[in-house]
């Protein structure tokens, strides 16, 4: 069975995940109906609709 010869330092053992979790912008797509930006292929968090189609019903705030 292999063992290492050396102890792995610390520096050494993040670099090695660092190089996986690059932060990148999420991509935002705008919502044809209310023109708000929102995640490509979920419902619209301010209209409730995907794909054209009311999926999420909204109650009307009033002031």
């Amino acid at each position: 069975m292999a063992v290492p010869k050396h102890k792995t330092s610390k520096a050494r053992r993040n670099t090695r995940y660092s190089a996986n979790s690059v932060a990148t912008m999420p991509t935002l797509v705008e919502c044809p109906k209310c023109h708000e930006m929102k995640k490509p292929h979920t419902v619209c968090k301010k209209c409730g609709t995907y794909k054209g189609e009311t999926v999420i019903e909204k109650k009307e705030e009033k002031k």
